[in-house]
């Protein structure tokens, strides 16, 4: 890594757009940072892929971002994190550092609720994979997780269903569930979920603390960035969206996830 230079770009990637609150958490705390983000619409969602297609996937987009000269890459997805994080960092070898959202989020959950039951809500994939509870568990802080999947809150997200009646009947009746009880901390397990993080802040009336991935996930990579001495703090901070398939209407969408109009390249992982 010792060839890297602080004007290279952060390259990000996700199944889809909800990676986007992401980026934007990232935008938000380095605004000098160029991005590279890549959406992989063509084969969303990956909560319901198996681990050898998510994987096959997640080495494709690298291949892509290398090749871009991102000087880090962050893997915005908990399903991408959970099924191809170890085989990406064998991949790219020493190319590049290599950031998951769960790592940072179970550092950030066993520096601040030991001896807490905390909940957590997510795609199918991440809750199976058990990787939270694993390293949880591995961190010694006496941390009981219980563990929801909520399988029908990214549909609901990517058709615009949120902060109106019909998103607070789905958000209430998984957040109902006993398995939830008496949770000191809820863990958002997909990057989608900031999108409801108010509707959910709100149904446990702020008693809980609702825990954002993209915000600890920017955290992480600000502090790597700044020991590495690869924190960009000069210039424009352009910034580039690729996706694997595009409509329009899904451009439209990423208004609500990055907060601002972004303009998406199409960029077929195989063509």
């Amino acid at each position: 890594m010792s060839n890297i230079k602080k004007e290279q770009p952060v390259g990000i990637f996700d199944s889809g757009i909800g990676g986007l609150t992401v980026a934007h958490a990232i935008k938000q705390m380095m605004p000098f940072e160029n991005l590279i983000y890549f959406g992989d619409t063509a084969h969303l969602p990956y909560g319901d892929k198996s681990e050898a297609a998510i994987q096959a996937y997640s080495i494709k987009i690298a291949d892509v971002l290398l090749k871009k000269n991102c000087k880090v890459i962050v893997i915005a997805c908990n399903s991408a994190s959970s099924a191809a994080y170890e085989l990406l960092k064998e991949y790219v070898q020493h190319a590049v550092k290599v950031i998951n959202v769960i790592d940072p989020m179970v550092e950030w959950v066993s520096q601040n609720f030991h001896d807490c039951s905390v909940g957590l809500i997510g795609t199918k994939r991440t809750v199976q994979s058990g990787i939270y509870a694993k390293k949880i568990q591995a961190s010694n802080r006496n941390i009981t997780l219980h563990s929801l999947p909520a399988p029908l809150l990214v549909p609901m997200i990517e058709e615009g269903f949120f902060n109106n009646k019909i998103s607070r009947n789905i958000i209430e009746e998984y957040l109902r569930d006993p398995l939830l009880e008496k949770i000191s901390a809820l863990i958002l397990g997909c990057t989608h979920y900031p999108l409801i993080k108010k509707e959910i802040s709100d149904f446990y009336h702020d008693t809980i603390a609702v825990l954002d991935s993209s915000d600890v996930v920017a955290r992480a990579l600000y502090e790597y960035l700044s020991h590495a001495g690869l924190l960009n703090d000069q210039g424009r901070g352009t910034d580039h969206f690729l996706v694997s398939d595009f409509t329009d209407s899904f451009e439209a969408s990423t208004k609500l996830f990055f907060h601002e109009a972004v303009h998406l390249e199409k960029h077929p992982l195989w063509n």
